[in-house]
């Protein structure tokens, strides 16, 4: 729950993942459960709902994490932090990924396996637009 210098584990599985031709790699922490990716935080959207990973499964609280979950307030989406495994996110009907490099961004595949229709969604799609609108105006707040 600490941003520090020891970001081994994470290093390593973006070694891996790019290893596997991947852009980005999905971390788990020991029970299992999604974490969050080798540089980002995840989000699915499932009939609606956004779910991401609590902190405490191991995913760290960043602003750009806190800034997505402000702009899904904004927009009135429900959204909540659960528990995802794989199959969460292989049979989400979209994903996002939020961090400071990548600012907002679709992800579409998982283990070479179509996310939802395979392109981003519309849920996506604002968040992506309005993070950039946020960025664009040099940190305005909501």
């Amino acid at each position: 729950m600490v941003k520090s210098l020891n970001y081994l584990n994470n290093v390593m599985g973006k070694i891996e993942a790019q290893a596997a031709d991947a852009d980005e790699g999905l971390m788990l922490n020991e029970q299992g459960y999604v974490a969050e990716c080798t540089g980002d935080n995840i989000f699915i959207v499932k009939t609606g709902k956004v779910i991401t990973p609590p902190v405490s499964a191991g995913s760290l609280r960043g602003i750009t994490r806190d800034t997505a979950i402000e702009i899904l307030e904004e927009f009135k989406l429900p959204w909540k932090e659960d528990n995802l495994t794989r199959y969460d996110i292989f049979t989400a009907d979209e994903c996002f990924l939020t961090g400071t490099a990548a600012e907002t961004i679709a992800a579409i595949e998982l283990d070479q396996r179509v996310i939802g229709n395979g392109k981003p969604g519309p849920v996506t799609q604002r968040c992506v637009t309005r993070y950039r609108e946020i960025v664009n105006s040099q940190g305005t707040p909501i």
